[in-house]
């Protein structure tokens, strides 16, 4: 197989310079100097073209292994944000104005609506803009939309309790492992969260919702009836594979679930900051507001 060499091949060019044994010595001074210059080029080209030795089927990189804590549990302790752009849809989505376009995190990219709920999501969205309760009005975001706002977050956890910690407008959550049963007749944004270990898994059981925020700003919303099973797995130490499954007889015919990874930041000094949306807000609307002095 004859291999290129700037644009020529090897046998051309050794061809151009007559026989290598002829009695010009000026051409035998020019092959000399040819030679070891073109093997070393063709030498690279081979290696190059030739294919990986092949790997045993199945055989994978070695997983480095996730910290745990004392206690012998995977350590979640850290800050953690997503790399994704479920916060303006969870479902697959082109890209708009002050939208980056994105891949869903919804198992099978569907979201089981009822008839009417379907309808009322195609409202949402038409309306967003001021109808999103998180973006529009500062409401705190609810679960799993915490999770995947632009904004990074923090666990902090001991054998009894884990407490989540999220730059956007202070939101905080406690999540008890005692095994106490959830309080009912208590809605709240952020709805009432009771964890435990599965294994190397933390399961956080979520009720008590009201029904004033959305899932996304695209207007995928719930009702009161909400439901949140979610599932935090340390794959390894910087990234967690978080799963939330969502239960609402109101408005879905079917559970679902959606999938994503956490990051953990490793920047130098890693911290949560401050994102006061409620007085951002504020500002915005009434800064020309006539105010009497």
């Amino acid at each position: 197989m004859r291999r290129s060499v700037c644009g020529l091949t090897a046998a051309a060019s050794v061809g151009s310079i007559n026989h290598p044994f002829g009695s010009n010595r000026r051409q035998m001074k020019r092959l000399t100097k040819f030679v070891p210059g073109a093997v070393s080029v063709l030498f690279i080209l081979w290696f190059a073209e030739t294919p990986a030795a092949p790997q045993t089927p199945g055989a994978r990189p070695a997983a480095s292994t996730p910290r745990r804590t004392v206690a012998g549990k995977p350590d979640l302790n850290g800050i953690w944000q997503v790399l994704n752009t479920a916060a303006w849809d969870i479902q697959d989505h082109s890209g708009q104005l002050d939208v980056p376009p994105g891949q869903g995190v919804v198992e099978g990219n569907e979201i089981p609506y009822q008839p009417w709920a379907l309808a009322k999501k195609a409202e949402n969205f038409a309306k967003r803009i001021t109808a999103d309760p998180t973006e529009a009005n500062c409401f705190l975001p609810g679960i799993p939309r915490a999770t995947y706002l632009p904004f990074p977050f923090q666990i902090t956890h001991t054998p009894d309790n884990v407490a989540i910690s999220y730059e956007f407008a202070h939101a905080l959550r406690t999540i008890p492992l005692d095994g106490v049963k959830h309080i009912e007749g208590l809605p709240s944004w952020m709805g009432e969260s009771r964890g435990r270990w599965e294994g190397n898994t933390l399961v956080v059981d979520v009720g008590n919702f009201n029904d004033e925020t959305w899932f996304d700003r695209a207007g995928n919303f719930h009702s009161d009836q909400l439901h949140v099973v979610e599932r935090y797995t340390l794959t390894d130490p910087e990234h967690i594979l978080y799963e939330a499954t969502i239960e609402d007889p109101k408005v879905f015919t079917r559970p679902w679930k959606m999938s994503m990874p956490l990051y953990r930041l490793v920047d130098n000094h890693p911290k949560l900051l401050e994102y006061e949306c409620v007085y951002y807000l504020q500002e915005e609307r009434f800064r020309d507001a006539p105010f009497k002095k």
